[in-house]
């Protein structure tokens, strides 16, 4: 059963993968078509140049990252819809936690995926609610007494988390954490880049919890 299921969920997540891809090249190529405005392959390849690169490693790191977090179901649904870091992998998470189910085993699959199905469905009900009432809510959104929540919004979220897993086991954490805190106080910069310190410190945490374990200390 569970064989036959990831089948199914393989099929139809690569078919609505591709389908997206398909759709996402549409858009530019339907409005190149109605304007007949061709920018040639020059331009395009100079304006992928300098994003291209980051968004290719962004990408890689996050299917890698986290694909065993989120499961097969909840992966596929995760990279179509998209804003894992900042949606999906705290909901899908989230979810794990409350339900004492753990990644990589059929309750986590299942609670997952159901997770980052609601978070896709609520985000786009948003969208959707926020698109009809954009004259209406433009003054509160762009009060000055909301901007310091909009800008820490994606720390709310993992700080949120972190005080869960840190106060699992601390001492684990205590050296990713240390870690992460000196370098970006000495380069402050590296905050734009945080999707690909992400496995830096996947390797970080993993090296100390070895090294703990060799010791005893775990």
């Amino acid at each position: 059963m569970k064989n036959t299921y990831i089948e199914k969920t393989h099929l139809y997540g690569k078919i609505w993968i591709w389908t997206a891809a398909v759709l996402i090249l549409a858009v530019p190529l339907a409005i190149c078509i109605v304007y007949d405005a061709w920018p040639g392959l020059t331009p395009v390849f100079i304006g992928l140049l300098g994003v291209a690169p980051i968004f290719w490693t962004v990408g890689t790191i996050e299917v890698v990252t986290f694909t065993p977090m989120l499961g097969t179901g909840g992966s596929y649904l995760g990279f179509v819809t998209g804003n894992l870091t900042s949606l999906k992998v705290p909901a899908a998470l989230n979810a794990m936690e409350s339900a004492k189910a753990k990644p990589n085993t059929e309750e986590g699959e299942v609670i997952s995926t159901i997770a980052v199905a609601t978070s896709s469905i609520v985000t786009t009900l948003i969208i959707a609610a926020g698109v009809f009432l954009l004259t209406q809510l433009s003054p509160v959104l762009n009060s000055p007494v909301l901007v310091p929540a909009f800008e820490n919004i994606l720390s709310s979220l993992f700080g949120g988390l972190a005080v869960v897993y840190v106060s699992k086991n601390w001492k684990i954490a205590v050296v990713p954490l240390v870690f992460m805190v000196t370098l970006f106080l000495l380069v402050p910069s590296l905050a734009s880049s945080v999707g690909i310190l992400v496995p830096v410190g996947s390797l970080i945490t993993i090296g100390a919890a070895r090294l703990l374990y060799k010791k005893g200390m775990l």
